[in-house]
């Protein structure tokens, strides 16, 4: 008489099926990353040694001149310019995004034409002409227009502070991409957002100002933060204006004096590296401060607080 035999892993009273075999996981290999990440490694080893060795750098010169005070002082001048432009920037942008979200058709037309100037051309270009704006105005009329002149006033004493004419160029331009960004911002809230602003009675400003604004700044702090470090860098142009006192046109003077331009210019590298590290910190800082509450994922402090809530809830129950 054939008896059955039960085969591994099954129980013979139960008469259950076998059970399946563990699956031993073997992570896929990737030899192709493996072989970038050598070739990356070798040729920034290479990039490192030769620049080491190359005496065209000249770092003998560079650290002579790394914290020369005509340089530092060029870096206050270039951060106080970057501070100054975007300040101005941020509060007319936010002027001409709001001027954009309106029903005013004029004043979504001006909003949209000035954008469209500012953004389209150049921004060396713009502060050429802030340079020659004593030339092409030699004469501010101030009265009734087509009528009546009150008083006029010689611009020639404007083309000699060209420290602002550098800081009104800069931020007329960075108006432009702030109304962008702010209107973008603006548009990313949920429009439930203002109609509950409006039933309870706010006034348009006010639900801009105390809910709109507050919610829009996850979406407009980074691309804020990256304007901030591009306005840093775009500074080194204001010698167009002329203005030669920031952290580049002091480097090109230098490199002039000491005839060693690639020391110089490393050492105003430096200075912007140095100044844009502590930017993208504070950027950081910004975003995961305007970030609470949006993220699904909750911290260990969340996570921490809810464990000791189900407990006591737990041993109220208890009793």
């Amino acid at each position: 008489m054939a008896t059955a035999q039960s085969q591994p892993g099954s129980s013979p009273e139960s008469g259950s099926s076998p059970a399946p075999d563990w699956i031993r996981a073997k992570p896929l290999r990737h030899p192709g990353r493996t072989i970038w990440a050598v070739v990356i490694v070798v040729g920034l080893a290479l990039f490192i040694y030769g620049a080491a060795t190359n005496p065209a750098y000249d770092w003998s010169t560079y650290l002579q001149y790394l914290f020369d005070q005509r340089f530092w002082q060029a870096a206050g001048i270039t951060l106080l310019l970057t501070v100054l432009a975007m300040a101005l920037g941020v509060v007319l942008g936010v002027a001409l995004a709001v001027m954009r979200l309106t029903p005013n058709r004029i004043m979504q037309s001006v909003s949209w034409v000035y954008v469209w100037i500012f953004r389209g051309t150049p921004v060396y270009v713009q502060l050429v002409f802030w340079g020659l704006f004593s030339t092409i105005y030699p004469h501010l009329q101030f009265g009734i227009p087509f009528f009546h002149s009150f008083f006029s006033v010689e611009t020639a004493s404007f083309a000699e502070n060209v420290f602002w004419l550098a800081v009104i160029g800069l931020s007329l331009n960075e108006a432009a991409y702030m109304a962008e960004i702010v209107r973008g911002g603006i548009q990313s809230v949920d429009e439930g957002q203002s109609e509950a602003a409006t039933a309870l009675g706010m006034s348009r400003a006010m639900a801009l100002r105390l809910v709109i604004l507050p919610q829009a700044m996850r979406s407009i702090i980074p691309p804020t933060g990256n304007e901030v470090i591009s306005m840093l860098k775009t500074t080194s142009l204001v010698t167009a204006v002329p203005y030669t006192y920031d952290l580049y046109a002091r480097a090109r003077d230098l490199s002039v004096e000491t005839f060693n331009p690639v020391p110089m210019l490393l050492i105003a590298s430096t200075w912007y590296l140095a100044f844009t590290s502590v930017l993208m910190v504070g950027q950081h800082y910004l975003e995961r401060h305007f970030a609470k509450g949006a993220s699904k994922v909750m911290s260990d402090r969340q996570l921490q607080a809810l464990a000791d809530a189900e407990q006591i809830h737990a041993s109220q129950d208890n009793r």
